[in-house]
Order: structure tokens, then C-alpha cells, then sequence
């Protein structure tokens, strides 16, 4: 009679597991390959490149002024932690000097407290001198009191200044925290222009560079070569710096004196900027101190309109006001374009008008 029990199944061997494994792999390394296949990055024309560039260009400059915000504060965080750990530690020396006074005088009480005064007065040979003597020790010890209420006093302010400390080291953390993610934002959509940029042919991206003021920075006092046309046809000449000796115009001698450092974002010179950081290292050569970032400095100054516009008058652009340029007349800025490019002479109309302020 024939049995009816299923068979017994063997369990698998180490041979069969591997084998199994590598079925599986390969089935799903075929299945990414076909997924990727069929989701391949589209073809983007040249234009839509330079869209997308530009986008990228621009989100990332927004993140680099919040970047030199964010590094602003954390510098003044750091700043103030280092003096009030400093402070602390002078407080902390006066107090352990006033403190060892105060145990020095307690041991000498201590060593002649054995006598009463009813004692020490009959046994002294010079009743008037110890009566002399007790009235000073009187006033010592209003002075011994009152220096242990301001070692007390200065135990709790230590105490506060430590705690204020922390504090200030956890804040300064933070600044750091949010330097790191705006800097990990930035590096990532620099990253993704340069690759799509990459895609372009050399002649679609020299034309690209060319477009977007990303070629070779002119020399002081040439053309522009996008500015307003000459009578001829050919790009006005940047003006010169003025020669009033005014503090615009050592402003503006310094940003001619920068065209040709590279863009750098984060950077305040000498050698490298940012377009902010042009704008403060130019009117600091001059004696006047700017804030960082471009939507603060709009407002370091008085407000001008464009048609008021003067040489040194800063130039701001976009809806965020993330751009800022140095106008030099002739209606033509120095500035500091993008990532990738150099300090150079631009039409102030190359971009959407935000306003423009006058520093003090």
C-alpha cells in the first residue's frame, strides 16, 4: 500500500543558498538595469541648461548670503565667549586672592582667641595701647565683613558668568550646526550646475560664459563688453575711479583694483570675494563699515533711486535681494557674478532691479 506522507524536503545546502542568493541578485541588478533604462535623464537643450544653471546659480547665491549670515553670528558668538571666559577667569583670580586674605586673617584670630578681652586687657602691660589696638581690630573686622559678603557676592556672579557660558558655547554650537547645512546646500547645487554644464559642448557653454558674464574678466577701464553701445557700436568704457578723494571713491579705486579675483563664495578678500564680500572689503578700504550680508546692507545707508545713482552707490538685485554690485557710473557696476567666474564690469541692467543705498 503505498505511503500517502508528503516527502520529506531537504533543507538547503550551503551550495544551494549561494546559488539562490546569486539568482536573486542578478534578477535584481537586471531589474535596476532596465529601471534605469527606462528612466534615463531626459536630454535637456542648451537652453533649458542655462535655465536650470541659472536657477541653480541663483538658489545658491541666496545660500551663500544666509551662509555669511549664519557665519556672522556664530564669529560674534565666538567672540563673546572668548571675552567672557576671559572675564571669568579674572574673576576667578580675584576672588581666590581675596579668598586666601580672608583664610589667612581667620587663622590669625584663631591663633589668639585663646584670651578673652577682660583677660588680654588685665594682662597687658599698656592698658591704653591694647585699647588702642582693640578699637582697630573693631574697624578690621567691619572691613573682614565686608569683604566676606563681596567674596560671596562675587561667588555668585562667577557662578552666573559660567552658566552664561554655557549658554553661549551652546549657541555658538548651533551658528556651527547651520554653517554646516547651508554649506552642504551650497556645494550640492554647485555640484549639479557643473554637471549639467558639462553636458554642453565646448562652443554651447563658451557661448553660455559669455552669456552670463562667466568669461574672461576685462581690464581696467576697457569695455565691459555687454555695456550700453558707444556712438559706433562698441561697448562703452567703464569710467575710471573718481579722483575727488572721497571715501566713494576709494571705494571705488578698491573694487577696480579687485577685477580679475575669483568669485569665492563666503569670501571677503584680498584675493577672493563674494559678491557682498566686495561690496564690505571695497567701503572698508574706504573707513566705512558694512554689514555682511545683501539684505542688510541694503539698508547701511540712505536709499537711492536709479536715476539718483552715483559712483560707490551699491546696487542691489532679484526679488530676495541676493545680488549686489558696485556702481561706477556710465551704467555700469563692479561686481562679483557667481561661482566659477571673477570680479568684473557689468551693466547694472544685466539683471532684475532690486534697489540701490548709499553708504554712509
Amino acid at each position: 500500500m503505498a505511503s500517502h506522507r508528503k516527502p520529506r524536503q531537504r533543507p538547503f545546502s550551503g551550495g544551494t543558498v549561494r546559488t539562490a542568493a546569486t539568482l536573486a541578485l542578478a534578477g535584481a541588478a537586471t531589474a535596476t538595469a532596465f529601471e534605469g533604462t527606462s528612466q534615463a535623464e531626459p536630454q535637456l537643450s542648451p537652453a533649458q541648461v542655462k535655465a536650470e544653471v541659472d536657477r541653480l546659480y541663483g538658489e545658491a547665491e541666496a545660500a551663500t548670503e544666509r551662509y555669511n549670515g549664519a557665519k556672522e553670528k556664530a564669529d560674534e558668538a565666538e567672540r563673546a565667549l572668548t571675552g567672557l571666559r576671559d572675564e571669568t577667569a579674572r574673576k576667578a583670580d580675584r576672588l581666590n586672592t581675596a579668598r586666601g586674605a580672608l583664610g589667612s586673617l581667620a587663622a590669625g584670630q584663631y591663633r589668639s582667641g585663646g584670651l578673652g578681652p577682660a583677660l588680654q586687657l588685665a594682662m597687658a602691660t599698656d592698658p591704653q595701647d591694647y585699647l588702642d589696638r582693640a578699637a582697630l581690630l573693631t574697624r578690621a573686622g567691619d572691613r573682614t565683613a565686608a569683604e566676606v559678603s563681596s567674596v560671596r557676592r562675587g561667588l555668585d556672579e562667577l557662578s552666573g558668568m559660567r552658566d552664561k557660558a554655557a549658554g553661549q558655547l551652546a549657541d555658538l554650537r548651533a551658528r556651527q550646526g547651520e554653517l554646516a547645512e547651508q554649506k552642504a546646500l551650497i556645494e550640492g547645487k554647485l555640484d549639479t550646475a557643473q554637471q549639467l554644464l558639462a553636458r554642453l559642448t565646448a562652443e554651447e557653454r563658451a557661448a553660455y560664459e559669455a552669456q552670463s558674464g562667466g568669461g574672461p574678466a576685462p581690464a581696467p577701464g576697457a569695455g565691459a563688453g555687454t555695456g550700453p553701445a558707444a556712438p559706433h557700436g562698441r561697448p562703452a568704457p567703464a569710467p575710471p575711479p573718481p579722483a575727488d578723494g572721497s571715501r566713494a571713491a576709494r571705494a571705488v579705486a578698491f573694487a577696480h583694483g579687485a577685477i580679475g579675483a575669483p568669485y569665492v563664495w563666503g569670501a571677503t578678500g584680498p584675493g577672493s570675494f563674494d559678491c557682498s564680500g566686495l561690496t564690505q572689503a571695497a567701503w572698508r578700504s574706504a573707513g566705512v563699515s558694512l554689514p555682511r550680508t545683501t539684505y542688510t546692507q541694503i539698508n547701511a545707508g540712505r536709499r537711492v533711486s536709479r536715476d539718483q545713482l552715483a559712483p560707490g552707490d551699491l546696487v542691489f538685485f532679484y526679488s530676495g535681494v541676493t545680488h549686489v554690485g558696485m556702481y561706477i557710473g556710465n551704467g555700469q557696476m563692479i561686481h562679483a557674478p557667481r561661482p566659477g567666474s571673477t570680479v568684473r564690469v557689468a551693466p547694472v541692467d544685466s539683471m532684475p532691479w532690486a534697489g540701490a543705498s548709499r553708504p554712509a
